[in-house]
């Protein structure tokens, strides 16, 4: 039995329909990431779980039982919100004491789970503080303690990191998920952040119009999208999108695309009869361009470098292919790094490229592009 199930659950606001049949399983112990824009209806999934919001349609079991007609002190849930929510003329003592005086803990065991979850989170000795007296981190550790003091049998998270600094972020970030797979709580957590999804969760639910996209491992999104949307959205340099044509050569199918015949295995996607002539969109991430010097020998699509994005160890590289001015983004991790306005010869790794149905945007389901024993350049 799932910990949560959340099943065909749909809300609807002043005639708008925010979300739109939602189911969503988490196991025991699992950290549920919703990710998707601002306006997808991951938070209004999150408040309908904690009992902030009701669904017009669909039901929440919480360990079996249904919970969405219960009112939110009844749940059994922990709730970290987006600002805290602490008490300003509260110490960090009485702060954490707060729901556990409302649920009526006797007062010995009040101080032992205080005691205990400070040291979880690595305040001991901060009790007598008052939250202007912390930074944001801590601030945000006594939320989290207060929330895991009631020992909940899930923590929801809406967007706890939003109000610290990049650094800090990555650091509490790391905190919050060791503290969660130390506890063992079920955990979801609301975020707009693909990168916190992607480091933090087990899964991720991707969220767009009220409707979830793909639930999958971070690493299953990201290289088997399920549509264009999904594979816009996650990657940072984002992919590469560009239209392109099936088509046949000597029998072989694939497409035309990028200055180049791109061969590949069909699966289900269709016949190659079928297949010459339709339209769909080429996805190519970054890291599968390789660039090399022009001149070099090397077989390659021939291009110009536009912009450099200097990132350290690596750079962003902005190119225009010399035949259809096609604008490509390339993440270069070498030695050699090309200058602006430098010719170049690009490298695609075919063999990574994703394909998507441009009327419908989904992924051509079964479709595989060949890697070919040479890069994919004019000709090939």
């Amino acid at each position: 039995m799932s910990q949560l199930a959340l099943e065909g659950l749909s809300k609807t606001f002043r005639g708008v329909e925010v979300l739109q049949d939602v189911f969503l399983q988490a196991e025991q112990g699992e950290f549920i990431c919703l990710l998707g824009p601002s306006g997808s209806g991951k938070s209004t999934v999150l408040r309908m779980i904690g009992g902030f919001e009701t669904p017009d349609v669909g039901k929440i079991r919480l360990a079996g039982e249904e919970i969405q007609d219960l009112p939110p002190n009844r749940r059994n849930i922990g709730f970290v919100f987006q600002d805290y929510a602490l008490f300003p003329h509260l110490t960090v003592e009485a702060n954490i004491a707060f729901g556990l005086k409302c649920h009526k803990t006797e007062k010995a065991e009040m101080g032992r789970r205080i005691k205990s979850v400070l040291e979880l989170v690595g305040l001991t000795g901060l009790e007598k503080r008052y939250p202007k007296q912390l930074s944001g981190g801590q601030q945000q550790r006594v939320a989290i303690a207060r929330a895991i003091a009631l020992r909940p049998s899930l923590l929801l998270l809406d967007e706890p990191l939003s109000n610290l600094d990049a650094k800090l972020r990555r650091q509490i970030r790391l905190e919050m998920r060791e503290l969660q797979q130390e506890l063992g709580i079920t955990t979801i957590m609301v975020t707009h952040d693909q990168e916190e999804a992607m480091t933090m969760g087990d899964r991720i639910a991707v969220l767009q119009s009220g409707v979830i996209q793909q639930i999958g491992k971070p690493l299953e999104l990201y290289k088997r999208p399920a549509n264009l949307f999904v594979a816009g959205f996650l990657g940072d340099p984002p992919i590469n999108l560009q239209p392109c044509r099936g088509a046949v050569r000597d029998g072989l199918p694939g497409v035309e695309a990028l200055d180049a015949f791109l061969p590949a295995d069909l699966g289900s996607g269709g016949e190659s009869r079928e297949w010459e002539g339709k339209e769909f969109v080429l996805g190519i991430r970054p890291e599968d361009i390789g660039v090399a010097k022009s001149g070099s020998g090397a077989p390659g699509i021939p291009a110009v470098v536009d912009v450099i994005e200097h990132l350290g160890s690596s750079a962003l590289v902005h190119v225009r292919t010399e035949a259809s001015r096609t604008k490509l983004t390339a993440l270069v991790h070498a030695k050699w790094i090309p200058e602006a306005g430098e010719r170049v010869l690009l490298d695609l790794h075919a063999g990574n490229g994703l394909l998507f149905d441009k009327t419908t945007t989904l992924a051509v389901p079964g479709f595989a592009f060949r890697q070919p024993a040479e890069p994919a350049g004019i000709g090939s």
